[in-house]
């Protein structure tokens, strides 16, 4: 299943992953971009979970927001973020893979934490080094999307050994997260069934931040999902329940997007405003971290 972008310069189709990957993976997605030499867009990547991409053409500049961009690898192993991440690109092709926390806990084998908000050549880091048999299988078939998107998930699925360590409590813990009920860490972890100190260690090594910053994040995720999906919204009529007035929020977007709101509100969108869209046709939610397990 994919959905696309009317604009003419970027394009983004989303894959579902077959069932025995559906836990572990979000989505395997394509993205081009079609622009006359010498042309770039700019954007920026929201706070996500963990992610794989393989790119040709570019060059690709990324860097947190506010930093100064840095070329990045072809082949890029990505952790989980909650700083967004700006890049500027040109005419290029990328195949992503969006890992949950329990396909990072499964296909990864390193406490996530130690690769939060980071990017790294997959090809110079062993945590990800098994995983460049999906480069090997691209370059196999050209361009053929359908067909790209099935190798991909045929290599991983021949990845997957045995079920990662606390794989129940992982599931039980982001099932947690995803509920907009869940307010507190006291509340996330009655509703995983775990104590605190189950919790605070399950969290680091498979979603990368405390419990505190992840519900943090996850209040902050809902309200930009609902304003990347309709833009003419206020930023007031997007604020998740759990936020006690827009001064709260603000707060949360500047630690999440370096900027104010309106800032952000007032940037262009020419990559994700499009793969919001698509993702949420196709996936039935508009932004990665907001997938349930």
């Amino acid at each position: 299943m994919h959905g696309g972008s009317p604009h003419n310069a970027v394009s983004t189709r989303f894959f579902r992953p077959p069932p025995a990957l559906a836990p572990l993976i979000s989505t395997i997605y394509l993205t081009e971009v079609a622009l006359p030499v010498g042309e770039t867009v700019t954007d920026m990547l929201h706070p996500e979970w963990a992610n794989m991409r393989i790119t040709t053409g570019g060059p690709i500049g990324a860097a947190p927001a506010g930093a100064t961009l840095v070329a990045t690898p072809r082949v890029l192993g990505a952790g989980p973020t909650c700083r967004a991440m700006q890049f500027q690109t040109g005419a290029m092709r990328t195949w992503g893979i969006g890992l949950l926390p329990l396909g990072w806990a499964q296909l990864m084998r390193v406490p996530a934490a130690h690769y939060a908000d980071r990017l790294v050549a997959a090809d110079e880091d062993p945590a990800f080094a098994h995983l460049l048999i999906l480069d090997r299988a691209l370059a196999a078939i050209g361009l053929d999307p359908p067909a790209e998107a099935a190798a991909i998930a045929a290599h991983l699925a021949a990845l997957l050994g045995e079920p990662a360590q606390d794989a129940a409590r992982i599931v039980a813990v982001h099932t947690a997260l995803v509920d907009s009920t869940v307010d507190s860490v006291a509340a996330l972890c009655e509703h995983a069934g775990i104590a605190p100190r189950t919790l605070e260690r399950v969290a680091l090594r498979a979603f990368g931040f405390s419990p505190k910053l992840l519900l943090r994040r996850q209040r902050f995720l809902r309200s930009l999902a609902q304003f990347m999906l309709d833009p003419s919204l206020t930023w007031l009529a997007t604020l998740d329940w759990q936020y006690h007035d827009q001064a709260h929020f603000v707060r949360d977007f500047r630690r999440f997007m370096g900027m104010s709101p309106s800032a952000y509100g007032a940037q262009p969108k020419p990559v994700l405003g499009a793969a919001v869209r698509a993702r949420a046709e196709a996936m039935g939610e508009a932004v990665q971290g907001l997938h349930r397990p």
